[in-house]
């Protein structure tokens, strides 16, 4: 026997090789993690922005309930003197201003609201509060509030940031460029993560607290963007139907599939008009188009608050109950609208109308019987705003935002760790990677992402936008280097 043979023979036995993981197709890896690259640098400030706003205004709520309690907190209690008494109170305060509704309390102890159309408001879709003490009809104070969640002036700011970072429509492409491609950086490292972890679950999602170096960063940063994949998409999905674009193409396609939220009419003629609109009018009081003279506008208002109370209670009796939001019309031929408020726990929202010259109530639209899927973008909507769970979907949505937080500062500081030692800026994963792709499963892939360029417009022109800036990094490199070979 040689010592060959015996070595071999005394050696201990070999382990077996590692399973391999899931078969990769070539040029896949190469070619998502220079698209995640590129994504997650040049779109992180935008969804760092969105996350840190988000956070803000879930805790918004909250924080109003401390700064604006004498507002909003009733000094006295007792029984409610009639609506038409609190109404006359408010106006007392601002006879230069029409008043539109009335808000009833949030609960025992909370002010009524008295809204009023003010011109100086009406640009930013806001209107002038005037809130009332219920119990002894007091006027506690005026704010401006902004939707069916009475957002006052904090609340509005946080939003504005959230939305258009305060510039308007110009600022409105911010946050769709960030809820565009959120669920395309979110999916991407989904996919290089599976493939790191060779398609693993339990690896995917562990948290490596002890790793050191850009591997247990990158590793947590994984791992968290993992457990946050679900509400991600979420997201994505839902604040793309706030979107200018995006947002008419994905009312389109809910109006041809009956998703839309059915709308109440509020005419007492035939072939009147009807109120309402998408998830996103907040359930407030529609604004009246002027059809009237303005002694005309002015009986029909005062005939309108003197029968509040009566309308309120027909209301109540057919299910339209608790707090409500109920609208003073100054045409004659338009009913009296009363909406309940957005409550936490409350699965939708009823709404009635009333003709004021009877009291009796005209119509009723009840959430039960909107379409289910009508049903599950208003549920999902309020959940993104932090309405629905009340306290809970608050809490929920501020850690959220913090861990969206970290994700993206982890990011960073990995492409920062990446950077050659000579100096310079790191660079991606390597370019042409796509052209390797099979191209039977390169050509389905690229019509597809047209398509989707084509129904998210600031996804595709942001998307063609990067292409043609890595084309033209790269014939510039290539120049460079040419001219170089020829000195």
């Amino acid at each position: 026997m040689s010592v060959t043979e015996s070595a071999a023979e005394n050696a201990p036995p070999t382990q077996p090789p590692p399973a391999a993981g899931p078969p990769a197709r070539p040029g896949w890896r190469a070619a998502i993690l220079r698209l995640h690259f590129y994504a997650g640098l040049l779109v992180g400030p935008f969804l760092l922005i969105a996350a840190i706003s988000g956070g803000l205004y879930a805790a918004a709520p909250t924080v109003e309930r401390f700064v604006y309690a004498d507002q909003i907190v009733a000094a006295t209690d007792g029984p409610a003197r009639p609506l038409s008494e609190q109404v006359a109170a408010a106006q007392a305060t601002r006879p230069d201003l029409p008043v539109a509704g009335v808000r009833t309390g949030d609960g025992a102890g909370r002010t009524t609201r008295v809204l009023f159309d003010d011109p100086a408001l009406t640009a930013e879709g806001r209107q002038l509060a005037v809130y009332v003490d219920p119990a002894s009809a007091r006027v506690q104070g005026a704010l401006p509030v902004y939707g069916s969640a009475e957002a006052l002036p904090i609340r509005f700011w946080i939003d504005r940031l959230h939305v258009d970072l305060h510039l308007g429509a110009v600022g409105r492409f911010y946050s769709e460029l960030a809820a565009s491609w959120l669920w395309v950086v979110a999916l991407g490292g989904l996919f290089l993560w599976w493939r790191h972890r060779r398609g693993n679950p339990k690896r995917m999602l562990a948290y490596p607290r002890a790793q050191k170096g850009r591997g247990g960063r990158m590793s947590r940063h994984a791992a968290i963007g993992t457990w946050l994949l679900v509400g991600l998409l979420f997201f994505s999905a839902t604040g793309l139907t706030w979107s200018k674009y995006a947002g008419e193409n994905i009312g389109q396609l809910r109006a041809e599939l009956g998703w839309v939220k059915p709308t109440l009419s509020t005419s007492l003629t035939a072939g009147g008009a009807n109120t309402g609109g998408g998830e996103h009018a907040d359930h407030q009081m529609p604004a009246e188009v002027p059809t009237v003279s303005p002694e005309v506008a002015a009986q029909t208002r005062a005939r309108n608050i003197a029968v509040l109370d009566r309308a309120v209670t027909a209301a109540a009796e057919r299910g339209v109950d608790g707090a409500v939001q109920v609208s003073i019309p100054t045409d004659p031929s338009v009913a009296i609208t009363v909406a309940q408020t957005r409550q936490p726990w409350r699965m939708g929202v009823d709404s009635a109308t009333i003709d004021p010259s009877t009291g009796q109530v005209v119509t009723v639209l009840a959430f039960a019987s909107w379409p289910l899927l009508a049903k599950a973008t208003e549920l999902l909507i309020n959940t993104h705003m932090g309405w629905q769970f009340g306290l809970l979907n608050q809490i929920a949505l501020i850690v959220f935002a913090a861990l969206l937080v970290t994700v993206i500062v982890r990011g960073y500081l990995m492409w920062w760790q990446r950077r050659p030692k000579r100096g310079g800026f790191p660079t991606p994963a390597a370019r042409g990677a796509i052209r390797k792709v099979e191209p039977s499963h390169a050509i389905p892939a690229i019509l597809g992402i047209a398509f989707l360029g084509w129904f998210l417009p600031v996804f595709g022109v942001s998307l063609l936008a990067f292409v043609v800036l890595d084309l033209a990094i790269g014939v510039a490199k290539r120049g460079r280097a040419n001219l170089r070979n020829r000195v």
